[in-house]
């Protein structure tokens, strides 16, 4: 069966880097759409990043866009997140999701397109 397994999170302070990675199995990793998303306390999740099956398609949301990167190694089956410039709103858990049900199709930020997801990893950023 499909398996994410996030990993890389930690507490970190204002200004601060962090990379987090998401490890897949149980599918073919190059064929399809890639997202991470978070989820602060009390509040509903969002999305931060997806990335096409290639990889040569990225889009970002707008709170992290220019300080984040999204990547992933077909060959590795892995997916990353370079977080850069860290602030406290930033602080959430952080979960990898996979669109297994549609190869290479458009990717999108609606989380009710991505019908796998991992068990999240902690981000605590400190000021």
């Amino acid at each position: 069966q499909v398996q994410l397994v996030e990993s890389g999170g930690g507490s970190v302070q204002t200004g601060g880097s962090l990379r987090l990675s998401c490890t897949a199995s149980g599918y073919t990793f190059s064929r399809y759409c890639m997202a991470w998303f978070r989820q602060a306390p009390e509040k509903a999740r969002e999305a931060v990043a997806y990335i096409s099956a290639g990889g040569s398609r990225t889009n970002y949301a707008d709170s992290v866009r220019g300080r984040f990167t999204i990547s992933r190694d077909n060959a590795k089956n892995s997916l990353y997140l370079q977080m850069n410039n860290l602030r406290p709103d930033d602080t959430a858990m952080y979960y990898c999701a996979a669109d297994t049900s549609r190869p290479l199709y458009i990717c999108t930020f609606k989380d009710h397109d991505y019908n796998n997801w991992g068990q999240g990893t902690q981000v605590t950023v400190s000021s």
